[in-house]
């Protein structure tokens, strides 16, 4: 596995293991011990693999499985702006892949679906103490050869769509460049307004009957999109806008336009 050549050029540096209990936690264990960043830590197999909301996710061998450890990329506060630019980056990537398919899109906040069924994940994850360097680490899970079938929404494959190049290899070539493009375009938070306009680019669902989940709770509404900070604007069935931190979002299909 090498890392793209954009990426390369950028400084980004790669480490790979055939083995690992979770490619978060081992970048997490580079912040702890002073690494500078830039480093994508990669592995064929996870034992501990999981994703938002503490869920577990199922690391089988030949799907893609890497987190990015980055320093100080950014002020503490706006730091879950780094999950928003990595979604776009990711989709942006799958998308080449994919000959431009807009049937590759992102779900609030940064699932990636193929015609509606789940194609990869992220999970961020920040670390500061006050004493070190502020670090944020950013995994991803891209199903490439297989996906699970027990998951309470559909998933699928890259293999299962038929694309014409289902390898982690490629995925995390075009997956590293991409990352270092919209890191730079992201510029340390100063241009969130161009990530927000790209995720709405690959956003599915706009506009479509949507409900959410949180804290055992259900609304349904209308997706509207996402506001200036990130947050999901749900519209109820009563015409008020709601604003919306965290929670899990679901469709009717189809997903994308």
């Amino acid at each position: 596995m090498k890392l793209g050549d954009g990426a390369a050029r950028s400084g980004y540096r790669l480490e790979q293991f055939d083995q690992l209990g979770s490619t978060n936690d081992e970048a997490a264990s580079r912040v702890a011990s002073g690494d500078p960043g830039l480093l994508w830590i990669v592995a064929d197999q996870q034992f501990s693999g999981r994703g938002r909301l503490g869920r577990v996710w199922s690391s089988p061998p030949g799907n893609l499985y890497a987190s990015l450890m980055l320093i100080e990329p950014c002020a503490c506060e706006i730091a879950p702006q780094l999950g928003f630019v990595a979604g776009v980056a990711l989709a942006d990537a799958l998308r080449k892949l994919l000959g431009g398919d807009r049937k590759l899109t992102l779900k609030w906040p940064n699932d990636a679906l193929y015609d509606g069924a789940k194609l990869s994940g992220l999970l961020l994850e920040s670390f500061f103490n006050g004493k070190s360097p502020f670090g944020c680490v950013v995994g991803f899970g891209v199903n490439c050869r297989s996906h699970p079938d027990d998951t309470p929404y559909p998933a699928t494959s890259l293999a299962s769509i038929g694309a014409r190049k289902t390898d982690g290899d490629a995925v995390f070539a075009a997956l590293s460049d991409s990352m270092a493009i919209w890191l730079d375009a992201w510029a340390r938070g100063g241009n969130f307004p161009k990530i927000r306009r790209a995720w709405l680019d690959l956003a599915g669902g706009l506009d479509a009957p949507a409900k959410v989940q949180r804290n055992g709770n259900v609304m349904e509404g209308t997706f509207r999109g996402i506001d200036a900070q990130g947050r999901m604007l749900l519209e109820r069935v009563d015409g008020k806008l709601e604003t919306i931190e965290a929670g899990d979002l679901s469709f009717a299909p189809p997903l994308w336009h």
